[in-house]
Parts: structure tokens; sequence; C-alpha cells
């Protein structure tokens, strides 16, 4: 009897000082969820303004139409923005829908008033005399015919060209030396100059008229500034290898914000 008694309380004894144990290891501490360090959620439709960004930095970067941008955030010309600022990059469902049904509210009334001015409108047009329309002249430099000459940036082997199904190949790779002159492909004005786009180190975008952007890469130093006019040709940079492995120029030409093949745009060389 006495030794299975010694037996019995060796045994809770032993249960006692493991149940001690567990709960005096890692004191106050709670346990941690697996979702822990999710708390916060990213969301791509609304973009916080840096400082040294523009819209048109933010367009290019997220692939969008500067103009497209700014008809969406109430921006006017000449599109500033402030650090901080928050801008939308796509339309919520209620704008739609909104935009939808204002549209349909004018086109019932561009009907309505349609019938009622029909017989004015062919009164008018009898009296009216024909007016020969002005033929608008280019004024910008690297026009021909309403589209853009454009020329080479840069002297140099391509060793990268376009591809859409790359999300790193929105233009071509011109291979050249330390301090190569970088050239305005095209008469435009400077739109960006700096280094706020992760990938494309030192940058330059000029903008050409409404539709066309082009962009210029990886150089050691920019030459020009912000709201500065350019010449086709004129001298923007020096080549570099910033944000990137080598000495090269990467150039993209941009379409109402889409990335088009540079090599059908630019002369061919012999």
């Amino acid at each position: 009897m006495v030794r299975l008694f010694s037996i019995l309380l060796a045994v809770l004894l032993g249960s006692s000082l493991v149940l001690l144990s567990g709960c005096g290891g890692q004191a106050g501490l709670a346990p941690v969820s697996k979702h822990a360090r999710h708390t916060t959620s990213r969301h791509s439709s609304i973009h916080k303004v840096r400082r040294g960004e523009t819209l048109y930095s933010i367009a290019f970067q997220h692939g969008k139409d500067y103009r497209k941008l700014a008809r969406l955030n109430g921006i006017r010309a000449p599109y500033t923005i402030y650090v901080g600022q928050k801008i939308r990059l796509k339309s919520s469902r209620k704008t739609v829908a909104s935009r939808s049904g204002s549209a349909k509210k004018a086109q019932v009334r561009k009907k309505t008033s349609k019938a009622t001015t029909k017989k004015s409108t062919k009164k008018l047009k009898k009296k009216a005399k024909p007016v020969k329309k002005a033929l608008k002249k280019p004024t910008n430099q690297g026009y021909v015919k309403g589209r853009i000459r454009w020329r080479w940036p840069a002297n140099g082997l391509i060793i990268n060209k376009f591809s859409k199904k790359s999300a790193t190949k929105k233009g071509v790779d011109i291979a050249g030396r330390l301090g190569q002159s970088v050239k305005a492909s095209a008469a435009g004005k400077i739109v960006y100059s700096g280094s706020g786009l992760r990938g494309y180190g030192r940058l330059i975008i000029v903008q050409h008229n409404e539709r066309f952007l082009s962009a210029y890469a990886h150089n050691r130093k920019l030459l020009v500034k912000e709201g500065q006019q350019v010449k086709q040709g004129q001298r923007i940079a020096e080549m570099g290898r910033s944000g990137t492995d080598r000495v090269k120029l990467h150039f993209e030409i941009r379409s109402d914000g889409n990335p088009v093949d540079p090599l059908r745009y630019l002369p061919k060389r012999r």
C-alpha cells in the first residue's frame, strides 16, 4: 500500500510540473494568427502622389492615357497635382452608371429637339453660303502631313526589341557608351525629368502632341527640365546605366498611353 501511494504521489507531482511549465513559458504573448501580417490591403485603383511625380509620369507608370486620367479626376490643364493627392486610376461603377444615364437623357433630348429644328435647318441650308475650311498648318518641328517625323534618339546596336507579351520590353534598348548623347526623337515638351519610376533609372518623358509621348530611360545625366520645349535632335541627356546592369538607352513610344513598337515609327537604318 505504501509503495502504491508513493507511485500515485509521483504521478500527480509530475503532471503538476508539466502544467506549470506550460503556463510559465512565453509569458504575456498572445497567439499570432497566420493572417496578422495582411492587415492592410493595397488598392490598385488609387495612386497617392509622391514628390517629383507628374500626371504624365503616373499615367506612364500605369499604362494610362493622361487625358483620361485627368478627366477621371477632374484635373484641368496644365495638370497640376500635389504631394499626397489621391489619383483614381479606374472609374467606379456608380460613375459609369451615372454617365450612361446622362448619355441616355441627352439622346432623348436630342431626338425631341431634332424634329422641331428640322424645318428651320432646311431654311438655313438654303440661305447659307459654302465656306472653305482653312487648312491647319503644322506649328511644331518634326511633323509631316499631321504625323510625327521620328528620328533615332541615339546611335548604337539594338540589343532588345519591343514585345507585346513581355512587361519589360515596352520599347527598344540601344547599346552605347557612357556619356553618349541622347537626343529628342521629335520636337515637344518635357513633361517628366527625374528618377521616380522604378526600373527606368533617370528618365525623361517628352510630349509631342495629344496622342504621342516618348520616353528615354537609364540616363547618366538629365540635361532638360520639366516644362521645357525641345527641338527634334536636341541633346536632352547623357547615356548611362541608372536602374539597369549595363550602359544603354531604353526608348519607348506611347500612343494614347499604350506602348507601341518604336521600329514601326523610326526610319529604317541602312
